[in-house]
């Protein structure tokens, strides 16, 4: 590569966004380059999010099958375990094959120049590579794209700075698991990987500062999801006033040896303290935007570090364009290539596309699942002052009665005009498939009507987001098991 290279778009980062990107220019016979530091190519999702940990809920999933057989007839010679450090080599194999051959080979096939180093933007949309292998490179784009993701973010919890723990990132190179870990958190990673922990063996606690798990969310999520956690084993403490972190250390000759973790904190006004021999932070991600010279070609940050973007992700340099973890919530992997894919659209060619984030589903690949898209009951009550919302559970459900897998419900939100379906959230089996067309009916508009007036095979899953439906229309305790 040439110490100085033109090229129609440069990009800095290799995840979501920047091979979204890469694959719209192709299309567009543009020329490509990017500059990837820190995580391998392909970034969070391949290498540290989506992939391994979905990989490890599988696989713990499979070994708790037998504790969590509900079949009398059916019947185990012995427990299954999980071998942790063969679990992490799969994961390794598995994300090796997914880089390869879902980005390398991209990146080739699209005639990609990829750059390895720490990148900084120079001269409005020139990439200079400062530090790494191709230290001294400079690639210059007619439009530049800022892609650099998002990291793990721990809070300013006294005395955490001076302590060892884990998070998302390097539980993976632990294959020497502690017996008990600490989780300070309550969102979808504390809790994905809580369940992974647990379901090895390891003794698990959740501290999660405000008063239930899964905050974001429909409030009636996360209560179901703590009930879940707490029949499985797994301790939830929520409404937590953090106080301080500390170690309970022994000596090691020249240093002390960190041997256990206490966290004090407050709980209804009580003070307690809860003890491990590990602290696990999982309490969000903060974008990379820092040390990138955005100043230096006039991109503007928010409060909170994430990069000024209007809604078709161009920066406060009209040159400059960014998509991914770094503009914000939602953190997702589909809507970071999203985003990539229409801010080419937008330089490029004009466009003006933009994306409805009301209609982009989140899931907690958890057992049971969460999934949920658009307004909640809280937020429908504070624009309208009221709300029109119906709740089946999943115990009531034909097909979860009949393979004794009744955890979860589903709640549907409806204007309350209209009868247009707002919202829909949900907990139970197979609910991250479940919620597409709950998502299809948020983003066209759908009426509850259309749902109940669509015929559902019998018996599935599927079936409780017609009963919620249904539920605005009859009494579903009285109604038969293929009702119309």
């Amino acid at each position: 590569m040439t110490s100085d290279s033109q090229y129609d778009l440069v990009i800095l980062g290799g995840g979501a966004a920047a091979f979204a990107a890469i694959t719209e220019a192709s299309r567009r016979n543009l020329s490509t380059a990017m500059v990837n530091t820190g995580l391998p190519i392909g970034g969070t999702c391949v290498n540290v999010g989506c992939v391994p940990s979905k990989h490890l809920l599988a696989v713990t999933e499979s070994g708790a099958a037998a504790s969590e057989n509900p079949f009398d007839a059916v019947r185990y010679p012995e427990e299954p375990t999980v071998d942790w450090a063969d679990a992490l080599d799969g994961t390794d194999e598995l994300v090796e094959r997914f880089r390869q051959e879902n980005y390398v080979d991209v990146a080739e096939h699209f005639e990609t120049d990829i750059y390895e180093g720490y990148g900084q933007l120079v001269d409005d949309t020139t990439i200079e590579v400062v530090e790494g292998t191709d230290e001294g490179a400079r690639i210059t784009g007619e439009k530049a794209l800022i892609a650099t993701g998002s990291s793990p973010w721990a809070p300013p919890i006294d005395g955490l700075d001076d302590i060892d723990y884990y998070t998302s990132e390097t539980i993976l190179e632990e294959r020497d698991l502690p017996e008990r870990i600490v989780i300070i958190g309550g969102g979808y990673i504390a809790l994905e990987w809580g369940q992974i922990l647990h379901r090895v063996g390891v003794d698990v606690t959740i501290l999660q500062r405000s008063e239930r798990v899964l905050s974001g969310m429909e409030g009636q999520l996360g209560r179901e999801m703590q009930r879940a956690f707490e029949d499985e084993g797994i301790d939830v403490v929520t409404g937590n006033d953090f106080q301080r972190v500390r170690t309970s250390a022994t000596d090691g000759g020249v240093e002390a040896i960190q041997s256990s973790v206490i966290v004090e904190t407050v709980v209804e006004g009580t003070e307690q303290t809860v003890t491990g021999d590990a602290l696990f932070v999982a309490t969000g991600v903060q974008p990379n935007s820092e040390g990138i010279a955005l100043e230096s070609v006039g991109v503007e940050t928010n409060d909170d570090g994430t990069i000024h973007v209007d809604e078709h992700f161009q920066t406060t340099n009209p040159d400059v364009y960014a998509g991914g973890d770094v503009i914000g919530e939602p953190e997702l992997e589909t809507v970071a290539a999203k985003e990539g894919n229409h801010a080419v659209k937008n330089a490029f060619g004009d466009e003006g596309v933009s994306i409805d984030y009301d209609a982009v589903p989140a899931v907690v690949f958890t057992s049971p699942e969460v999934a949920a898209v658009g307004t909640t009951e809280f937020e429908y009550m504070d624009e309208h002052g009221i709300c029109s919302c119906r709740t089946v559970q999943m115990e009531d459900v034909p097909r979860a009665k009949a393979v004794k897998n009744t955890d979860g419900l589903v709640q549907v939100v409806k204007h309350h005009e209209t009868d247009e379906i707002v919202g829909v959230h949900m907990v139970g089996p197979r609910a991250a498939d479940m919620i597409m067309e709950a998502t299809l009916a948020v983003r066209f508009g759908l009426t509850i009507d259309d749902i109940i007036d669509t015929v559902h095979p019998f018996p599935t899953f599927s079936e409780a987001f017609k009963h919620a439906c249904q539920a605005f229309r009859r009494d579903t305790a009285t109604m038969s098991c293929c009702i119309e």
